[in-house]
């Protein structure tokens, strides 16, 4: 059964991430040559990566310590 396409699974999650404490941003990215969905967070912790599933609908789930976005 073929996995749908990353933007469906990405907007489908993308509140669920950012309702987690410490994500910042959630987005489409590669790890080597594999497709995935990136979580940006503000710092690591063990409760983060807890919260944070290893995947999301068949597509990786890496996370990447970013700490805060600031706008100007």
């Amino acid at each position: 059964m073929p996995s749908p396409p990353i933007q469906d699974v990405l907007a489908a999650h993308r509140d669920a991430l950012m309702a987690i404490p410490e994500v910042v941003g959630a987005a489409i990215g590669r790890y080597g040559a594999t497709l995935c969905i990136r979580v940006f967070v503000v710092a690591a912790s063990e409760a983060v990566h807890h919260a944070i599933p290893d995947t999301l609908d068949g597509y990786p789930v890496h996370v990447e310590v970013s700490g805060g976005f600031h706008t100007r």
